[in-house]
């Protein structure tokens, strides 16, 4: 019977290939191929940017979380996440929208010069490469436990390439277009597959097993220990979900291009605001529906441990679940929902890292423009390597390690306060130069590397001391602070320097509302 859940998996990726290429038609330039020429509605980047950014780290990390000690913290963080947001709507969208942009890194060029929006590009991708490897691996866990159960001996490496080769057709043709609607129908499988497990879950336990999980403080919202080490290492102490969090979600939503590209695509700048404000609360619902699998599930396993039940570790128990609880059919449905999660974020990634590279990148370095034909055809051919260097690095894991969300959020600690920083110090200071903003960028990478790898702090966890390293919430606003010192510091040095362009120097957020201007942006 199992046989009919793997139909089901993959009639989707079929359906799914499908249904991107139709909806998104002919590309007939780069910049339609990056930002739909600007033309996309916004409710449907807002349910884009959601699935981009939720993945396989979420679907499966944060119901293990929600089992054990984390309860609904994830909750807690998306308000964070919110209050970043809406700074970003603020303050960095209108800077992005006027000024015609097709990669969030063509503001630094315009502040600071070339050479620091190339560097902001390389780090970009190369931390793109390590996140998205990570949740790729972790796309292919439910996938071998279902084919383990048919008795196909499928390892990771074989899944990983199917799942790269299925998405890497509708991304290669269909560009920004085929990925923005294609995430909005894998946002909306995948979160009717967590309603469809707490409605499954509910009729099993009942209200008495949510009051046992109520009472046992699986349902715990919010995180009130304020001891100092605490909110240092834990990534859901209260201070350090609200204002880390929101720090995160400044760097992550408003210096990173995988989203900035997709509020780029809407047809104004108010829409682009609503796109990534209501991203936030669609996040916030998300975090719920998960957790409170997670607190049913322990309610449904008794509150045994993860070993007890078998599984390697808390990654494994969602799609366990799946797969054992749940009828024949049904578990390839939601299966198919895990592997969308998976395919949203890794095509989301292989447009915005093809459009940051010829965007950012190998434009910089032709002496002339070439046509749209050109560029399109370069878009299209670092896709394809993109996707190739993706699978290789996702092939490189063997095994699940403890919780990859996690995981994920600490690889984007080493880059992230650096790009955010940059933004901030072209803004806020004025005098700040090219070598300010390339040196204060480089030494912020450095030290966060030796921060993240190296810098660990004592605090008990179960009665036994551990050495435990700082918070991932936590990485980004120390990368920003440093960024801002150091770049603020060398600008007294020297005479104020005059911006790249009038689009830099622009007032801000406080200008007109306005559309996308006159003409799309060339590439």
């Amino acid at each position: 019977m199992r046989h009919f859940d793997l139909v089901v998996i993959i009639a989707y990726l079929i359906a799914i290939a499908w249904l991107g290429l139709r909806l998104s038609g002919r590309q007939r330039s780069a910049t339609e191929y990056f930002v739909g020429e600007g033309r996309m509605p916004w409710w449907t980047v807002c349910f884009s940017v959601v699935a981009t950014e939720t993945s396989v780290l979420t679907v499966i990390s944060v119901p293990g979380g929600a089992y054990g000690t984390q309860a609904f913290g994830n909750v807690e963080l998306a308000l964070g996440y919110v209050i970043g947001r809406i700074v970003v709507a603020t303050l960095l969208i209108p800077l992005y929208k006027r000024g015609g942009f097709v990669s969030a890194y063509e503001y630094l060029g315009d502040r600071f010069g070339p050479r620091l929006q190339g560097l902001a590009s390389v780090t970009f991708v190369v931390t793109r490469l390590l996140a998205e490897g990570v949740r790729l691996f972790a796309s292919a866990i439910p996938i071998k436990l279902l084919l383990d159960e048919l008795g196909v001996g499928a390892d990771y490496r074989t899944i990983i390439i199917a799942v790269t080769a299925v998405t890497v057709l509708y991304t290669y043709l269909g560009g920004i277009k085929a990925v923005i609607w294609t995430d909005a129908v894998q946002m909306l499988l995948y979160l009717g597959g967590a309603v469809l497990a707490i409605a499954v879950l509910s009729g099993h336990v009942g209200t008495a097993g949510l009051g046992d999980a109520l009472h046992s403080g699986h349902l715990r919202v919010f995180d009130t220990d304020f001891s100092l080490r605490h909110v240092l290492t834990n990534s859901f102490a209260l201070p350090t979900a609200i204002l880390g969090g929101a720090v995160f979600a400044m760097a992550s939503h408003g210096s990173d291009q995988l989203i900035v590209q997709r509020i780029l695509s809407t047809r104004s700048l108010r829409d682009s605001q609503k796109a990534m404000i209501g991203s936030g609360v669609f996040i916030t619902v998300q975090f719920a529906a998960f957790s409170l699998v997670g607190a049913l599930l322990w309610s449904y396993n008794d509150g045994r441990g993860f070993t007890d039940l078998g599984l390697r570790s808390s990654d494994d128990l969602y799609p366990d679940f799946i797969l054992h609880g749940l009828p024949v059919g049904v578990s390839g449905l939601l299966v198919a929902g895990i592997l969308g999660a998976a395919m949203g974020s890794l095509s989301s990634a292989l447009n915005s890292m093809s459009n940051s590279t010829v965007s950012d990148l190998i434009r910089s370095l032709l002496r002339r423009s070439p046509d749209e034909e050109t560029m399109l055809r370069l878009a299209r051919v670092t896709t394809l390597v993109w996707a190739v260097l993706m699978a290789v690095f996702a092939c490189a894991f063997s095994t699940s390690t403890g919780n990859v969300y996690l995981t994920g959020l600490t690889i984007a600690g080493y880059t992230y306060g650096a790009l955010l920083g940059a933004f901030l110090l072209g803004r806020l200071v004025k005098r700040a130069s090219e070598v300010d903003s390339l040196v204060s960028f480089v030494v912020t990478v450095a030290v966060m590397t030796y921060v993240v790898r190296d810098v660990r702090i004592d605090t008990v966890v179960g009665g036994s001391t551990v050495a435990a390293g700082i918070a991932a919430q936590w990485l980004v606003p120390i990368g920003v602070l440093l960024t801002l010192a150091v770049g603020g510091t060398m600008s007294l040095f020297h005479r104020p320097s005059a911006p790249a362009s009038a689009t830099a120097s622009d007032d801000g957020p406080g200008a007109t509302e306005g559309t996308q201007p006159q003409g799309a942006p060339s590439l």
